[in-house]
């Protein structure tokens, strides 16, 4: 049996269905054909991020999608700083 991948924006407009909209999750599960097991990990990850902690998976809120990218940009001008650093150096002495 083959397992079935959920975009992000579909797993936020399920949480949602359940959260906002008041619909249990085994009604929101038939409906959608997705099951239980997956909305209420879903949700977990959802509540989880709502706190503010950082998850391995790909996030589901956009303020956690945006943290993600800032600290994947932020990794990626702390190297760029590194390398520049060592190329100055590296050209000091040869200029001496």
């Amino acid at each position: 049996m083959m397992k079935k991948h959920f975009d992000t924006p579909l797993k936020l407009e399920v949480v949602k269905m359940v959260k906002e909209q008041g619909l249990s999750i085994s009604r929101v599960s038939q409906s959608m054909h997705i099951g239980e097991t997956a909305i209420r990990r879903w949700m977990k990850q959802y509540e989880i991020e709502l706190d503010g902690e950082p998850l391995a998976s790909k996030p589901l809120t956009a303020e956690q999608q945006r943290i993600r990218e800032l600290e994947q940009e932020n990794r990626q001008l702390r190297m760029d700083v590194t390398i520049l650093k060592n190329a100055s150096a590296f050209f000091a002495r040869e200029m001496k």
